[in-house]
């Protein structure tokens, strides 16, 4: 099928994730149509269905490559300069700072239930907290139990979760953050 694209504009899947995600964040899953995303985009909706065969699949796109952006930032920090001590705190610091700063991926990643996408969305999330969890186990001095790195892990989320919708990012809330995450690490480390 034809796009409404000139030649030199393809259409590719990339930007129908993008212009998707933000009528996702806009309107809700529910409430968005692969019509509305076609018009968004600027293609008719037949040209959607060549790349994506429907809406779930292609919201389950746009949390994939959010999860890909965050575990690339976890490896970045646990690749990074310094002792193991400092990274991790830096891995916590870094989960915070990208909920804070992408608070509508976040919801999408972490927080939005929809039955049409929870098990495709809930295999992104498994293999995104399998990461932080082999990073936080890496950097740790001592072999943590699991039940203390999903601890961790609730208290970074439940941090997030607050604090999305009341800061704008971030650096709003950085003080506060290094406060949470030094608590966190106290609990870990005794």
């Amino acid at each position: 099928m034809s796009s409404h694209k000139s030649t030199s504009q393809e259409l590719t899947k990339e930007m129908i994730v993008q212009q998707a995600r933000t009528l996702f964040v806009e309107k809700g899953f529910h409430d968005v149509s692969m019509r509305s995303i076609a018009k968004q985009v600027g293609c008719t909706h037949g040209a959607l269905y060549y790349h994506f065969k429907n809406k779930v699949e292609l919201f389950n796109a746009i949390v994939k490559v959010d999860f890909t952006e965050l575990n690339i930032l976890l490896e970045d920090t646990v690749q990074g300069p310094g002792e193991d001590v400092v990274k991790l705190k830096n891995v916590f610091l870094c989960f915070i700072q990208f909920g804070l700063n992408n608070q509508s991926q976040y919801e999408f990643m972490f927080v939005a239930r929809y039955a049409e996408v929870d098990s495709l969305s809930q295999e992104a999330a498994f293999l995104s907290y399998q990461k932080f969890a082999e990073s936080v186990q890496a950097l740790s001095s001592s072999r943590l139990a699991v039940k203390d790195v999903w601890s961790a892990f609730l208290a970074l989320h439940g941090f997030v979760v607050h604090h999305r919708g009341f800061v704008k990012n971030f650096k709003e809330a950085k003080v506060s953050a290094e406060s949470h995450v030094e608590f966190i690490l106290k609990g870990l480390c005794n």
